[in-house]
């Protein structure tokens, strides 16, 4: 499936705020949106207008889009799938994207970011349920077991990406278990319990026109 291959601190840049897409590089000094927070492009430091009604609704679109790191076309299916659900449409996209494999693991600490998770399932070094998921789009249900391949535990990667994880909160809502480099999606999570800051209800008006 495609994906972004560009610059992501570009998109942070663009859209004003940290989205986390470097791991550890984002809070550290060398994060360029530390020296320079402003648009990237030639007329960068000049983009100083007043955003219109429509355009804060295609930002937050976009930024969601960026955070989890799908596509056009991907976005729109799961804002449909949101639509058919019970409840609130703008809180079940957000629970629909958090339960996707690749941020489960990014959640678990087993990455330092999504793209690296993404990567993780790619190359076939996760199991849901001890069994070989190579799909990062796949959607876990509540009980579902994710964790890494025995001949993969040795990764470097995840042994810093969990280091790094000692001082952050876990979320209410999974269970990891570092001995066994394991987790359990315990439910699907409530909107107060998904660290994400975006206004959904922007994108539930922008598609709604």
């Amino acid at each position: 499936m495609a994906r972004y291959i560009g610059p992501v601190c570009k998109l942070c840049r663009r859209e004003g705020q940290k989205l986390f897409l470097k791991g550890a590089k984002c809070t550290s000094p060398k994060c360029p949106l530390e020296t320079r927070n402003f648009p990237p492009g030639q007329h960068g430091r000049n983009r100083m207008f007043k955003q219109s009604e429509y355009g804060m609704q295609l930002r937050e679109k976009q930024k969601v889009r960026r955070i989890y790191g799908v596509l056009e076309r991907q976005f729109h299916n799961y804002y449909e799938r949101a639509t058919r659900q019970k409840g609130v449409t703008g809180e079940n996209l957000l629970r629909l994207l958090e339960r996707r494999l690749d941020n489960i693991v990014y959640r678990l600490g087993f990455a330092p970011s999504r793209a690296a998770a993404r990567q993780l399932v790619r190359h076939r070094h996760i199991m849901v349920n001890d069994r070989v998921v190579d799909i990062p789009s796949f959607l876990l249900k509540p009980g579902d077991v994710v964790k890494v391949r025995e001949k993969s535990r040795k990764l470097e990667l995840i042994h810093q990406s969990l280091r790094r994880m000692r001082e952050g909160k876990q979320l209410p809502w999974l269970d990891l278990n570092k001995a066994a480099l394991s987790g359990t999606l315990l439910e699907i999570p409530s909107r107060a319990d998904i660290p994400v800051d975006v206004n959904e209800s922007l994108i539930v008006e922008l598609y709604s026109k």
